[in-house]
């Protein structure tokens, strides 16, 4: 497998659970799967496939670190950006499920969760963001001081 295919196949990945999120926020299939740990606990195996390979195993820039420009090398080798995105994807997607409970919780409408779904599957914290501003201007919740 070349590094573009692991890059394809780690966004393949997470897809089937944004669309459960987005358009079957209720099922029993969603719940099961997407509000479950199973897509963070595979990614977070992958990441840790990775990390391993990168620490153990060489498939990392010799400079990489946590100074910046430690971590500039890290993303200079084809492993540290998939270590990377597919850190990001676990970390988008767990949000994006704790944004689609939170909202049934709440009685936050779906279609008014969407976008931030969306935000949160293309842009991190973005849609994590849009969400604290729905719940504020809905009157669901003021997002710094509750629950």
């Amino acid at each position: 497998m070349t590094w573009d295919m692991g890059f394809v196949a780690l966004n393949a990945l997470v897809i089937p659970a944004w669309v459960m999120l987005i358009f079957l926020p209720k099922a029993r299939i969603t719940n099961t799967t997407v509000h479950s740990m199973l897509w963070p606990i595979i990614l977070g195996s992958i990441y840790a496939v990775l990390l391993i390979a990168a620490v153990g195993f060489g498939l990392s820039d010799p400079e990489a670190g946590f100074t910046f420009q430690g971590v500039q090398a890290l993303f200079d080798h084809p492993n540290g950006v998939l270590t990377g995105w597919s850190h990001y994807l676990a970390f988008d997607l767990f949000v994006g499920a704790w944004i689609g409970r939170d909202a049934l919780r709440r009685g936050v409408s779906h279609w008014q969760t969407v976008p931030c779904l969306l935000g949160s599957y293309v842009f991190g914290p973005v849609g994590l963001l849009l969400y604290a501003v729905i719940r504020l201007l809905t009157g669901k919740g003021f997002a710094l001081f509750e629950t």
